[in-house]
């Protein structure tokens, strides 16, 4: 039977739940395994529906499974949907046409959601439908809740998130954004490849984590007795090491971790690719990342331009250059480099900029805040240049302007999707710029990076020059125009509270 009386006292949900449990004793007196570890499944629906014609001209059995999606039919005939991740296809039953017992059994105990296997041959119904003519059939895996049948009516979009599996199931443009996220990666990963870059990982928990300008998270190491941290970039100063050994081209794509703000662009954990090549620098780098770009959004999406927020981006146009100074200049009237800590502090407060509770107000916090001011009207692709030296410690200085750091970065939407720069190999400068770091964290900034005496006297042995790049999920984000977390598979959300 379909359905069956709702118990008094119990909630729709129970009721139902209750329904398919009775269902699931009449499997299990029948003697049918309704969770078996073997299925018989000998082609996918894909498969199944490719060789349909042929199938159907050979009258060859074909064994199929998958989840049912829909159920229909009375009397002697059943008609069902079936999907595997593949495809779907229909199935019917026909209790002329095989074992009677058989047809009541699957008439009586299956349900929307349930997984099942049906042996058949390839029919075409009397509207003209390609169908797998049912055989027998067997339980794979009884569902004990109903798949929502109103789920494209759901507007709460934390329910979606948390019961993503149903999300993916029953939104076809949901399950497609996250084989495009898979191929967004692979043309990444293609693209290193291709251009003879080993494929490193480095490790995730570290002593002193370095290589971005973040708060880490902090665990404890039962082993050794000791706290770590988790990774706040993706093996940046590892992976420079590497290039001390002897590697000339090396990338990793891997999770790093920052316990910071969330918001419709940053989340504290999340994938990230970083690269480093030995003899390169920002200059050939801006080809480089061009290349990548390109790459990856042609193979991804096979199209360049995207509509992002209120921007229009062509990735196939000529990427200009945005300098830093120039930029804050013309809207703010300072001189970044030039201007006094109080004048960058009170230029940012007349602008709006309310500094978190944890945040020291400096130079450096002031005028980055100023820049993030600016660059929200610049849709890109762009390039920002002429970074000044105190916003970062690990890029190497221009040699015509020793202000600024040899450092690009891609601009889309509004926003900076990707990082780059000449590789600072001075140990001496390296040094002395972690000691002013060093005292900008103990004077309050929680994001200043910490002193890496091992990480200065690997560079001691000698890195050659270098050009290193990072980017991060957020440029899948953007490309699919939807906020950093709706773009992860199962974003970190807090407990549910019954």
């Amino acid at each position: 039977m379909m359905t069956g009386m709702r118990d008094e006292g119990l909630s729709s949900g129970e009721s139902i739940r209750a329904e398919r449990l009775k269902k699931l004793q009449v499997l299990k007196e029948t003697g049918m395994d309704a969770y078996p570890s073997h299925s018989s499944r000998d082609t996918s629906i894909a498969e199944f529906a490719a060789g349909f014609e042929e199938r159907m001209k050979s009258g060859k059995a074909a064994t199929v499974a998958g989840r049912l999606m829909s159920l229909r039919g009375q009397g002697g005939i059943m008609f069902a949907d079936i999907f595997d991740g593949t495809a779907r296809t229909q199935i019917v039953l026909q209790k002329a046409e095989m074992d009677g017992s058989l047809f009541d059994l699957f008439a009586e105990t299956v349900d929307v959601g349930d997984f099942v296997e049906a042996t058949g041959v390839a029919f075409k119904t009397k509207r003209g439908e390609n169908s797998l003519k049912v055989s027998k059939w067997r339980m794979l895996a009884k569902s004990l809740m109903p798949i929502p049948s109103e789920w494209y009516g759901v507007k709460d979009e934390e329910l979606k998130l948390r019961q993503r599996y149903l999300d993916i199931l029953l939104n076809e443009d949901i399950r497609a954004m996250f084989e495009r996220r898979a191929k967004f990666w692979k043309a990444a990963r293609d693209f290193y490849l291709s251009r003879g870059f080993l494929e490193v990982e480095t490790p995730v928990l570290e002593t002193t984590p370095g290589g971005a300008d973040a708060r880490p998270f902090i665990t404890h190491h039962n082993a050794l007795n000791m706290d770590v941290y988790l990774r706040i970039s993706c093996g940046e100063l590892w992976q420079k090491k590497l290039l001390m050994a002897g590697y000339p081209k090396v990338f990793e794509i891997g999770r790093i971790f920052r316990n910071e703000g969330q918001s419709r662009e940053h989340l504290q954990d999340y994938t990230q690719l970083e690269s480093y090549e030995a003899y390169a620098d920002a200059a050939s780098g801006m080809k480089f990342v061009q290349e990548l770009y390109r790459h990856v959004v042609k193979e991804t999406y096979g199209q360049y331009t995207f509509t992002i927020g209120e921007h229009t981006v062509d990735f196939a146009e000529v990427w200009p250059t945005v300098d830093f100074s120039d930029a804050i200049q013309n809207k703010f009237g300072i001189n970044p480099i030039a201007c006094s800590d109080a004048e960058a502090i009170h230029t940012a407060r007349s602008a709006g900029i309310q500094f978190n509770i944890v945040e020291s107000p400096n130079k450096a916090r002031a005028v980055d805040h100023l820049w993030k001011l600016v660059r929200k009207s610049i849709s890109g692709p762009a390039f920002l240049v002429g970074v000044p030296v105190f916003l970062e410690p690990l890029a190497k200085r221009k040699s015509d302007n020793m202000d600024v750091v040899d450092r690009i970065q891609v601009l889309i939407a509004g926003s900076e999707i990707g990082k780059g720069y000449s590789e600072l190999n001075d140990p001496l400068d390296q040094y002395s710029r972690f000691e002013e770091q060093q005292k900008m964290r103990d004077a309050g900034d929680p994001e200043a990076q910490r002193l890496d005496k091992e990480y200065v006297q690997a560079m001691e042995y000698g890195m050659p020059p270098a050009f290193g790049f990072g980017v991060s999920e957020r440029l899948f984000a953007f490309l699919e125009n939807r906020p950093a977390h709706e773009t992860q598979l199962f974003p970190l959300l807090r407990p549910k509270v019954d």
